[in-house]
């Protein structure tokens, strides 16, 4: 393979580093530009390097885009306050028309600069520069300076505020290391080096705040530098945005140089937990976008997939219904219990009667295949036999009862479990309640199903999820509270190791600690679906489930 000469100006000490593992072959071109794109390179740049074609910038097709319009969407409205605090993705799917990030992590797994004009990370990955950009103000005049970033970084890492950014950015970054260097610049200094720093700002929770006007709830002041501004929230019911006044228009550009968004504005309907609502909405035409999100993705696709009107986009993600255990409560302290019911799962079962039109089967670790870290482990099989065995040396030779709480987007994945599971001793009590008090009861259960959207890395959802603190506690979105020494130690290395090739060789430690004495079960992974009238255009789905409709447009 031809070598291919750096010039100076990118040299980053890291960059030879990825461009030796690309001409051995160890990464591909698309992983080389993912991880330099990491590092602060302009996917441009990089592409360059590699001789992979660039991502080609929009045509200019104002003969065909439409100006104007309202795009309906049909989600479920939870109420909200503190963006920091927000636990599920359709409440950002409205903040995030309204308020943005400082990056974005692409459909193809791929972060950009959104509201920083670039980064720069130091050589042994623990001082991290943030550039802005120039010129952006938020929807209420104000001037979006270095200010509203180190303001919204500290409540992210307020205790007080108690947002999953502690359990992602904590390990590494204290609210003492955060310097202002300028009114355009913010320096990170980390306690240990971080190669994920960048897709961490893309968090969804990860909205930069005014830090003027917030005083803890964006509804009362919903001030960002998005191309909407909200005009109506009314939780369960509706939330009306429109497009910002053009006396103060929103920073982007569009592929006629005017001002985004192309549409007038957007309405987010509550279609409530169950799918025939939204279903029924999206093909009456009262609708024109349900969300695999906000409704069972499975029964979606097979309730539209044959309808000549509607659109279907799917993308493979990293999401996943998790069967997870509380280990701080009985049984579920002891691993022998935990395993037994692990080996209830008849995935193969699972997945083609939940979610046959999707997927990978999964392993019992937080790490899915399309992650670049993901190290290929055996698929355990169905076996109720050794499952009773398990339960009999815990001291549960008749079987055990046990209590599980699901939503009703999991129920049948609850149902065929507890069918499956019967055979192997375990005698399953199923509660579903509703996803309104689902949002404020989430980690109660001492048994449930949790529908996890996905994550561009691995390292992402261990964080998240699976941590200890530094006292060891778990970590805010540790909903089982299992917390493991030996983990915690393998994944901080993980976060500041570089070469993809050591980096696997550690998630193939912390993959088999998980599945060995975990607290959770994944039988698979799902796609990211969105279905839509055909007059919604450029509207495409992502792998976390993110909707942004800056350039989306309504053929009239």
């Amino acid at each position: 393979m031809k070598k291919t000469t750096m010039r100076k100006k990118r040299c980053d000490p890291h960059f030879p580093e990825l461009m030796e593992q690309w001409h051995d072959q160890k990464i591909s071109r698309r992983e080389f530009v993912r991880y330099a794109a990491l590092l602060g390179m302009s996917v441009v740049g990089a592409c360059e390097l590699t001789g992979l074609a660039a991502p080609k910038k929009a045509l200019a097709r104002e003969n065909k885009i439409k100006r104007g319009g309202v795009l309906r969407v049909s989600t479920i409205i939870h109420s909200f306050d503190h963006p920091a605090k927000i636990a599920w993705s359709e409440s950002t799917n409205i903040a995030r028309q309204i308020g943005e990030y400082l990056t974005w992590t692409d459909k193809n797994n791929i972060t950009r600069p959104y509201l920083l004009k670039n980064w720069e990370a130091s050589p042994d990955l623990k001082t991290w520069t943030l550039n802005l950009r120039k010129g952006i103000k938020f929807n209420n005049n104000d001037h979006f300076t270095s200010d509203d970033v180190i303001f919204s970084l500290n409540q992210w890492l307020d205790p007080d505020v108690n947002s999953s950014m502690i359990g992602l950015m904590g390990g590494y970054l204290s609210r003492a290391g955060i310097e202002k260097t300028g009114n355009f610049q913010v320096r990170l200094h980390l306690n240990h080096p971080e190669i994920a720093v960048s897709e961490h700002l893309f968090h969804y929770p990860a909205l930069i705040l005014n830090h003027r006007t917030f005083e803890g709830d964006f509804i009362k002041a919903p001030h960002g530098t998005g191309p909407y501004a909200m005009d109506l929230f009314r939780k369960a019911d509706l939330c009306r945005l429109k497009r910002r006044e053009d006396y103060n228009p929103y920073w982007g550009t569009g592929a006629d140089d005017r001002p985004l968004p192309y549409m007038d504005g957007i309405e987010f309907i509550h279609g409530g937990d169950g799918i025939n609502a939204h279903v029924s909405a999206l093909q009456n035409g009262t609708v024109d976008i349900v969300s695999g999100l906000s409704v069972n993705s499975m029964k979606l696709y097979n309730a539209v997939k044959n309808d000549s009107r509607i659109a279907l986009k799917k993308v493979a993600s990293a999401g996943a219904h998790i069967l997870r255990m509380r280990v701080d409560l009985r049984p579920w302290n002891d691993n022998r219990v935990r395993t037994a019911l692990k080996l209830c799962q008849h995935r193969e079962k699972l997945w083609s009667l939940v979610d046959s039109s999707q997927g990978l089967l999964g392993q019992d670790f937080h790490v899915c295949p399309i992650h670049p870290e993901y190290c290929e482990k055996p698929t355990p099989a169905y076996d109720p036999e050794k499952s009773r065995s398990l339960l009999k040396e815990a001291g549960y030779g008749d079987g055990i009862h046990v209590d599980m709480t699901v939503t009703e987007d999991v129920a049948r994945h609850a149902d065929i479990l507890k069918l499956d599971a019967a055979r192997g001793g375990f005698h399953i009590n199923v509660t579903s309640i509703s996803k309104k008090r689902h949002m404020n009861e989430w980690k109660d259960p001492p048994l449930g199903i949790t529908h996890w959207f996905g994550r561009p890395l691995g390292t992402i959802a261990l964080n998240l999820g699976y941590a200890g603190d530094k006292q060891g506690m778990p970590v805010p979105w540790n909903e089982t509270r299992w917390t493991d020494g030996e983990f915690d130690r393998h994944l901080k290395i993980a976060n500041g190791t570089i070469d993809v090739e050591k980096r696997r060789r550690i998630f193939c430690k912390l993959e088999r600690i998980q599945m060995e004495r975990g607290s959770i079960g994944i039988a698979w992974w799902e796609n990211s679906l969105m279905a839509m009238l055909k007059r919604v255009r450029d509207a495409e789905a992502h792998p976390t489930g993110h909707m942004l409709f800056n350039r989306v447009w309504l053929f009239r």
